[in-house]
């Protein structure tokens, strides 16, 4: 209807589309109450999607691993990520897919086959999860002394909501006035951080954590790069030792690409990358990253016209 105020955003939940300030999840649906969601997140660059075919791809696969079936097909889900951003009118968005457990049909069941799952997603606004300002001069890095959530409990190659070591992070982090957090597993290896891949780089060798780790898109797109311009880059196990000797380190993420990080400290002992700016390699890649961005790399124009019919439901 014309006077739904989509500049803040779209949304698309039960079948409607609407702002995104009016989307909401009951307090009963097990998306809500116990974290039984899987998620994704693309972002649109200058009118374009990117890579979002391998984003549906792994959304596919995070559904099929948690046994969540929305009645919504994969084409039908592409059709309304490209609404929700026509609708709000969107040239640079972040963009939520979601399938939720929903609510038992049986009043007090246990099981999850008695929830009706369905799909939510929503456009919003650029954001960055590391801001530009911070990007710029390289960000300044807690390692956590909480240990990531092992892998063998939660799947961290399948997009959720469990953000309880994550949070508790970064709650560590900022109070000791760092921009963000790493986290580390119990046996003392990299893992990732609130919302970004890591990468290490020592002696001209660019490494990325082998567990604990989400299967990022933008970390498969810089490994791309690397490839491409005769960088030696490997998924391998990191030790914490050698986070804390890096020649450089660097965090992707869709919501912010390539993001250069300046120092890495224990919140006793700082380690200061370089000259305490970002680093040659990851400046590098950032700038390459975005220069194919530019030349239409993995991009899918938003289809603009969905937005009437969008309108219509």
């Amino acid at each position: 209807m014309p006077d739904r105020d989509f500049s803040q955003g779209a949304a698309y939940v039960k079948g409607r589309f609407v702002p995104l300030m009016d989307a909401a999840v009951p307090v009963t649906d097990w998306g809500f109450t116990r974290s039984d969601v899987v998620y994704d997140v693309v972002h649109v660059y200058h009118g374009g999607f990117f890579r979002l075919p391998d984003h549906l791809d792994r959304f596919e696969r995070a559904m099929q691993a948690r046994h969540l079936a929305p009645p919504e097909t994969r084409a039908q889900m592409d059709d309304i990520l490209h609404a929700c951003v026509a609708l709000a009118g969107l040239n640079d968005a972040y963009v939520s897919m979601m399938a939720l457990r929903g609510r038992p049909r049986v009043r007090g069941s246990r099981r999850p086959a008695d929830c009706d799952n369905h799909f939510m997603a929503y456009a919003a606004p650029w954001i960055d999860v590391i801001p530009p300002e911070v990007q710029a001069r390289g960000a300044h890095v807690l390692i956590s002394s909480v240990p990531r959530v092992p892998d063998a409990s939660v799947d961290p190659t399948v997009k959720n909501f469990q953000w309880g070591d994550l949070t508790t992070g970064l709650l560590e982090a900022h109070g000791q006035g760092f921009d963000t957090a790493v986290l580390c597993d119990a046996e003392g290896f990299l893992t990732e951080g609130p919302g970004f891949n890591l990468f290490v780089v020592k002696d001209g060798r660019v490494l990325t954590p082998d567990r604990g780790s989400l299967e990022g898109i933008t970390r498969r797109s810089v490994l791309e790069i690397c490839s491409d311009l005769g960088i030696e880059a490997t998924i391998a196990p990191i030790p914490r030792a050698l986070l804390e000797s890096a020649d450089e380190v660097f965090a992707t993420t869709t919501a912010g690409g390539v993001m250069p990080i300046a120092r890495v400290s224990t919140g006793r002992t700082t380690h200061i990358l370089g000259n305490d700016r970002p680093g040659p390699i990851s400046a590098a890649l950032r700038e390459e990253y975005w220069r194919r961005h530019e030349a239409g790399w993995h991009l899918t124009p938003v289809r603009r016209d969905l937005a009437e019919a969008a309108l219509a439901r």
